[in-house]
């Protein structure tokens, strides 16, 4: 038995589009290319610099959760607060600060946490009640638990006083 005639098909042509080369790739250097290390509590280790770039790879290294986008909302409060505010990495946390009056805030991921810290805090009005230290206070700020108005408040009147070190 002879197998059945197929019935032929149109093929429809269509105009072939012109090919783009693709770009050629930008070449990164190796520690861009490498995914920061995440220290306990989810903390990331970022090499001490100065700038908002090396505050912005510390943000973005944190896990994608509610503490990625606390520390973000932090940075633009900062920011929207403290015009002339300067930026930069150290001892693995955030820090901010006014040039040539020292540094005011620092923040710190942890597992459960975000430690908020005022280096002059002695001398804020409703000082924070997380923790104290010499003239430091800072406020553990959990999941849900950021009070903006408060928080501006603090960082308007730390950005005021003489900061911690030099920077």
């Amino acid at each position: 038995m002879a197998a059945p005639a197929r019935k032929p098909t149109a093929v429809a042509q269509k105009a072939a589009a012109p090919v783009q080369k693709a770009a050629p790739a930008k070449k990164l250097p190796a520690a861009a290319l490498a995914k920061p290390v995440l220290l306990s509590g989810d903390n990331p280790q970022i090499a001490k610099a100065d700038g908002d770039a090396p505050v912005q790879a510390y943000i973005a290294a944190i896990p994608d959760d509610w503490r990625r986008s606390l520390c973000a909302r932090l940075d633009a409060l900062v920011e929207a607060n403290v015009p002339q505010v300067t930026k930069a990495v150290r001892w693995n946390s955030p820090f901010y600060g006014i040039a040539g009056q020292g540094w005011f805030l620092g923040y710190h991921v942890f597992a459960k946490f975000i430690k908020v810290s005022f280096f002059k805090g002695a001398s804020l009005k409703h000082a924070p009640e997380g923790g104290s230290g010499e003239d430091a206070r800072w406020i553990n700020v959990h999941e849900g638990g950021l009070d903006e108005a408060q928080m501006v408040a603090w960082i308007r009147q730390a950005a005021a006083l003489p900061g911690w070190g030099k920077n």
